[in-house]
């Protein structure tokens, strides 16, 4: 076979240093893109960013070439630069250590995309607690409950 193809779709879920309610409308939206164009500009394909006031999802078509870890690393330091240089916040923005990353076939983009454009929604009646440890249940993954995310 003269080439490879694949396409691996990751959802990324991180929150905000501490879990604060800072990520506010409408700026929120504009950081979204800002994702968004990271994303792009490291040869991937965004398919949704959304969350709500103290994290989000990220879900992308991975090209196998780049590892998960070095792409999150990159959204999370280029988003806090652009979010402290714009100047939304009086203090500095940074997003907190870690982040989940689950993957997903094909056939399930449809229903992931709409869960992400529905956190909104969601988190009315789910906190991202609830939220966070849910994914870790359903992907069977063991963790350490003092590594998981700083609750408040």
């Amino acid at each position: 076979m003269a080439n490879t193809f694949s396409q691996i779709y990751i959802q990324y879920v991180f929150a905000v240093k501490g879990r604060e309610n800072l990520l506010h409308l409408p700026w929120r939206t504009e950081v979204f893109k800002y994702i968004a164009g990271i994303v792009i500009s490291k040869g991937q394909k965004p398919i949704i960013v959304n969350g709500v006031e103290d994290h989000l999802h990220v879900f992308v078509g991975l090209n196998p070439g780049v590892r998960i870890s070095d792409l999150i690393r990159d959204i999370k330091n280029n988003s806090s630069n652009f979010i402290n240089e714009q100047k939304y916040l009086m203090g500095n923005f940074c997003w907190q250590d870690g982040y989940g990353a689950f993957s997903y076939s094909h056939s399930q983009i449809k229903s992931v995309y709409e869960y992400i454009a529905n956190q909104v929604e969601h988190h009315k009646k789910n906190t991202f607690k609830e939220e966070y440890l849910d994914f870790l249940q359903k992907f069977d993954i063991k963790y350490n409950e003092k590594y998981l995310f700083d609750w408040l």
